[in-house]
């Protein structure tokens, strides 16, 4: 990668790290997060950040085991912001004191501006009352040399410290969520104005730069890609594609549980505009057949998974010759492979993703989005040229819709709930909703209910329709539709769909619920 500005996340376990980074690089900065437990000093000169953000955690500062900073981060004469826990780890390492048993703040809080710095310029006047997301429950009682306070509230007079000489700064709040209005500001401030850093992180450089490296790495070898449709593999290979042209062939592995329309988009878009060259396997007779009886959430995964890399596997034989695997690996994907603690985290249910490099398939991977985040690479996918219902398309996992069958999965099954899928689908388009949702879809349920259609009775299956809100799928609400849209939708579905009587609509958020049902 050119050698754009950059800053170091040193990350001590918050579950907002991934914020911080999308922050910093909505201003145009590219940052990297690293556990606190990989930030030797040597690692981090090779780095070369213009500056240094230690983030919040789960730990207490007042326990001794707890993590903490290298030292070399205070030395290195480089700016440092500590956001919560991160600003209590440095208060306590530079000799400051840090105490449990205070006044705790959870959620939003008012803090008073009571002095002027770098990190506030233009930002906070001084005497201005401002609203911010805490989360804490120890405090700092007692700053470092050097150190004055900026801002405080009731519980923690603290709650924003300053030592501008040395450019070292400590908020007690989370600058990095939205709760935080101001937050993405004063980030930008420690980035730009603070760190120095040019701001010159964009998907335009980043393309150019990443086909230099897919040319550089790939030489004149051939590469291979599983296309399923989706973002981050659709963008994956138009940007291989766009580097070697026709030593790229994509593999679609059609499963038989995509939704109404899907794979006739995809061979459209590929084949034709890009065109990319493109195997299609249609294989749904053969992963219809062994899910046959098969039940568990885990076990469809586990089968669904089993089956893609033995097709593709096959289809990738036959080709022959292919050096290389093109892979949509994400950075969040690269961050989570690595805990802040380098523990386990807790195993809600597998991934929904199916297209991991086979063990033993021997070859060498090309992962040109493992330094995106997701919104970066939909804004990828629309600089490369993709089109809006690809780039712009909500989350589809990769089962498809075999995880929204509870039960046994049908093909007479999976084409009910195309249908009912496509109805909802198309109305929340026509009310011009479908970019202001995360995700809408629906699910058979797995019982029939009584109806009377007509002058008869019906005994046919009912659905589910679900749709939420997020900005990163980790937390969701309900959207709230109106109860004239809902009417219109079920209407729609009963009347059109043959093999459904009732329709209802899913309010439950997550947590504690999951976005997908199974």
């Amino acid at each position: 990668m050119a050698q754009h500005d950059r800053i170091l996340i040193i990350d001590f376990g918050s579950q907002l790290t991934q914020l911080i980074a999308r922050r910093l690089r909505e201003a145009g900065v590219y940052c990297e997060i690293w556990p606190y437990h990989a930030a030797q000093e040597a690692r981090i000169r090779a780095f070369g950040p213009r500056g240094i953000i230690l983030s919040g955690g789960p730990a207490s500062v007042t326990e001794g085991e707890s993590p903490r900073a290298p030292d070399a981060v205070f030395t290195m004469g480089l700016p440092v912001l500590g956001i919560c826990y991160g600003q209590q780890t440095m208060c306590a390492q530079l000799g400051g004191r840090v105490e449990a048993g205070h006044h705790r703040e959870f959620g939003r809080a008012f803090v008073e501006v009571i002095g002027e710095c770098a990190l506030f310029a233009g930002v906070w006047p001084r005497g201005a009352r401002e609203q911010v997301w805490m989360s804490h429950g120890d405090r700092v009682t007692a700053l470092p040399p050097g150190f004055r306070a900026v801002a405080a509230t009731e519980g923690a007079p603290f709650a924003a410290i300053a030592d501008d000489e040395r450019r070292f700064y400590g908020v007690q709040f989370h600058p990095e969520v939205v709760h935080t209005p101001h937050g993405a500001a004063l980030l930008r401030n420690f980035a730009l104005a603070i760190c120095g850093c040019r701001g010159d992180w964009t998907m335009g450089a980043y393309r150019a730069e990443a086909v230099a490296r897919i040319r550089d790495q790939v030489g004149r070898g051939r590469v291979v890609c599983g296309l399923s449709g989706g973002v981050d593999s659709a963008v994956t290979a138009v940007l291989v594609h766009e580097a070697v042209g026709d030593q790229l062939t994509c593999i679609y592995v059609d499963h038989g549980l995509m939704r109404a329309g899907e794979t006739e988009q995809v061979l459209r878009t590929f084949r034709d505009r890009f065109n990319i060259r493109l195997v299609h396997r249609d294989a749904s007779d053969r992963f219809l057949a062994a899910l046959a009886g098969v039940t568990d959430p885990e076990a469809k995964r586990k089968t669904i998974g089993r089956l893609f890399i033995e097709v593709f596997e096959e289809e990738q034989a036959k080709l022959g010759g292919a050096e290389f695997l093109a892979q949509g690996t994400l950075y969040p994907d690269v961050i989570e492979s690595v805990s802040a603690t380098g523990g386990p985290s807790a195993t809600i249910k597998s991934h929904h993703n199916v297209g991991g490099l086979p063990e033993g398939m021997r070859l060498q991977l090309v992962e040109p989005l493992r330094e995106l985040f997701k919104d970066e690479v939909r804004a990828l996918g629309r600089e490369l040229g993709l089109p809006e219902e690809i780039v712009g398309r909500h989350p589809f996992p990769g089962p498809g819709l075999a995880i929204r069958i509870p039960g046994e999965v049908t093909r007479e099954k999976a084409d009910l709930l195309r249908q009912v899928d496509r109805i909802f689908l198309e109305e929340i388009r026509a009310a011009g909703l479908y970019d202001a949702i995360w995700q809408a879809f629906a699910v058979l349920l797995p019982v029939r209910t009584v109806g009377v259609m007509g002058d008869g009775r019906s005994y046919d299956h009912a659905c589910a329709l679900r749709a939420v809100t997020s900005t990163d799928g980790m937390t969701a609400d309900v959207y709230p539709f109106d109860m004239g849209f809902l009417t219109r939708v079920a209407g729609r579905i009963v009347n059109e769909v043959r093999g459904i009587n009732r329709v209802t609509y899913d309010i439950t958020s997550k947590p504690p619920g999951t976005i997908e049902w199974e």
